[in-house]
């Protein structure tokens, strides 16, 4: 039996850590991985600011993103597709993702024990939130081009 798409695309989005984050200049699409950290349909990741996505999406804020593993048998593809809207964040929202981001990946919740690289890619890395329009969960074990859609209207507060 199937389960529900949103449940699926939640425990989906909890089970993986990196994405494809596609932007837009408005002439020219850029792609880039990013890790993630999700709060239901609001993900949010560092980068930054002079990055090509950070500045397009400063220029456009709609974005797409794709989770996915690298499948070799078409039958077991299994994947989450989003649509939305992202911006840098900051004050009590920033705190909100870093405390997330921390408890997915203890290397950034324990600076005292992260190494120095990291440290100081950190200290010039701005937050960002993509709050998703739309999702999608593709699951060819059920079929060859299986993928249930999850409308989520925008809102500027997610909470």
């Amino acid at each position: 039996m199937k389960m529900k798409p949103y449940i699926k695309v939640q425990q989906y989005l909890q089970k993986h850590n990196v994405a494809t984050l596609a932007t837009s200049d408005g002439r020219y699409p850029w792609a880039a991985a990013i890790f993630y950290v999700n709060d239901g349909h609001v993900l949010y990741f560092l980068s930054s600011p002079a990055s090509r996505h950070s500045l397009n999406l400063a220029q456009n804020p709609q974005v797409a993103v794709t989770i996915q593993e690298d499948y070799s048998d078409w039958l077991e593809i299994k994947g989450v597709q989003i649509e939305g809207v992202a911006s840098e964040i900051s004050g009590g929202e920033e705190q909100r993702a870093r405390a997330l981001y921390g408890r997915k990946f203890p290397v950034i919740g324990m600076l005292a024990q992260t190494p120095a690289v990291i440290v100081k890619a950190l200290a010039k890395a701005r937050w960002y939130k993509m709050v998703s329009q739309k999702m999608y969960i593709i699951d060819n074990s059920f079929g060859l081009g299986n993928r249930d859609e999850i409308e989520l209207p925008f809102t500027e507060d997610v909470r």
